[in-house]
């Protein structure tokens, strides 16, 4: 007799237990839904390191100490990088093309735009031309960067200073609005 109900006890808890297991189980969906309406992302990383390859070929690396992974908005989507972001093209050859870093960035899924604010710098390897200013957008679809900020550029030696720039990711083709600053230009012969 004691045995049965131990038995029905046992089997009791066993069916409590079970069916509390299966009552807390909340779709994918329910738990994005809720983490979006609280404004928390549905991911955390720490000291990411993460290679983009293209064919096989390393295109670019990422570094950043803190990932944010917002994923779970429906209409913008985001990644958000609070203690800064560094990024290196590679070029054909295989060495450091062009490295961006900033100490805060947000990187929009839909649309690839990504805003870099704080101490931006983009850095040409292959000609020594480097970029600075507060706040940058990088069209990553195009390869574009521009501010409407204040930059310095520092290429062949020389600093124009300005507000407004727009030019591709590598410093070429550039666009300055509203520049200051000594340039030295060579006439064509």
């Amino acid at each position: 007799m004691l045995k049965n109900i131990l038995n029905t006890l046992q089997n009791i808890v066993i069916l409590f237990v079970v069916t509390m297991f299966f009552s807390c189980a909340n779709s994918v969906k329910e738990v994005n839904d809720f983490l979006a309406d609280k404004n928390l992302p549905v991911g955390e990383s720490e000291d990411v390191r993460h290679v983009y390859k293209d064919s096989g070929r390393i295109v670019f690396r990422m570094i950043t100490p803190l990932l944010y992974d917002f994923s779970n908005r429906e209409s913008h989507p985001y990644s958000e990088y609070p203690k800064g972001i560094k990024l290196v093209t590679i070029g054909n050859s295989g060495k450091d093309s062009t490295t961006v870093t900033g100490n805060y960035a947000k990187s929009f899924n839909k649309t690839r735009i990504s805003e870099l604010i704080g101490d931006v710098v983009v850095y040409n390897h292959t000609d020594n031309s480097m970029l600075k200013t507060p706040q940058l957008y990088w069209d990553q679809k195009t390869n574009y960067v521009f501010t409407e900020e204040n930059f310095s550029l520092i290429v062949d030696g020389d600093t124009i200073k300005g507000k407004g720039f727009e030019s591709n990711l590598d410093l070429s083709g550039w666009l300055l609005k509203k520049i200051t600053g000594d340039i030295k230009i060579k006439e064509e012969e």
